[in-house]
Formats: C-alpha cells, sequence, structure tokens
C-alpha cells in the first residue's frame, strides 16, 4: 500500500502542475482579450509579484495532483462499502482542496466566498461521482450481457 501511495503521488506532481497550467489557459482564453493570466490579481498581489504567486500556485497545484492521486486508493478498498468510499474520498478530497483553493486565492477570502466555493465543490464532486457511477453500471450490464445475461449465476 505505502509503496502504491507512493508511486501515485509522484505521478500525480507533474499531473497537478500540468492540469493547473492547461485550466490557466482556458481561463485567459475564456477571457477573451488576447493576454494570459497565469494566476488571479489577488494572489499576485499578496505574494508582491507575478513570479513568486506563479511558483506558489505551480506547487499548490503540483501537492493538489499528488494528494488526489493518492486518495485515490480509496477506490481500491474493496472492503468498503460504495458509500464509505465516497464519504472518505469527499473528505479527504475536501482537507486538500479547499485549503489549496484558499491559499492560492481561488476564492474570496470571506465566509460566503468560502461557503460558495464549497458549494460548488460539491456539486462538482456529485456531478463526477454520478457520471462514474453511471459508466460503472453501463460497463457491468454489457460484462453480464457477454456471459449469459444472469451474473454468472447458474
Amino acid at each position: 500500500m505505502k509503496k502504491t501511495l507512493l508511486c501515485r503521488g509522484l505521478v500525480g506532481l507533474p499531473l497537478g502542475v500540468a492540469l493547473g497550467q492547461i485550466i490557466t489557459v482556458i481561463i485567459s482564453a475564456c477571457v477573451g482579450d488576447g493576454r494570459y493570466y497565469p494566476v488571479v490579481p489577488e494572489l499576485t498581489e499578496a505574494m508582491g509579484g507575478e513570479l513568486y504567486a506563479v511558483l506558489l500556485q505551480t506547487a499548490l497545484c503540483a501537492v493538489m495532483g499528488s494528494g488526489f492521486a493518492m486518495a485515490s486508493v480509496i477506490w481500491q478498498m474493496d472492503t468498503w462499502s460504495l458509500a464509505r468510499q465516497s464519504g472518505v474520498y469527499f473528505l479527504v478530497s475536501c482537507v486538500l482542496l479547499l485549503p489549496i483553493a484558499y491559499a492560492a486565492n481561488w476564492m474570496k477570502h470571506t465566509i460566503g466566498g468560502v461557503l460558495g466555493y464549497i458549494g460548488v465543490f460539491v456539486a462538482c464532486f456529485l456531478v463526477v461521482w454520478l457520471l462514474q457511477y453511471l459508466a460503472w453500471q453501463r460497463k457491468i450490464r454489457v460484462m453480464n450481457d457477454r456471459i449469459g445475461g444472469d451474473g454468472g449465476a447458474s
């Protein structure tokens, strides 16, 4: 288990950085004024310059990628129910993402900003969870159909 966590964490580092970079490109394209926005202005101001803000955000994205990759082992806990896996993964995700989002100024530093960010996170988590659940349900149905439609029961 430790080796799996370490390997996933190491793979997650560059994936987190890459995803963070892709998101900044998408956000910059959506703004549509031809400029590149590597970080939110509040982070640049808080860090005293764009370079320091980008360095901090890159490090935070690396930690986030590593954390999410390591947390994915939760889905391999065969003795846990789907509800337990989902609940633990949700809690780990919250504990990981919310402080990073706060430190990177991805949310306003107010109660409303934090609650709004949590609301968006919960909504995104539920949508992704539901889509994954439906995809797995479909895969199971296809496998059952291939082995005779009765799930292998004789």
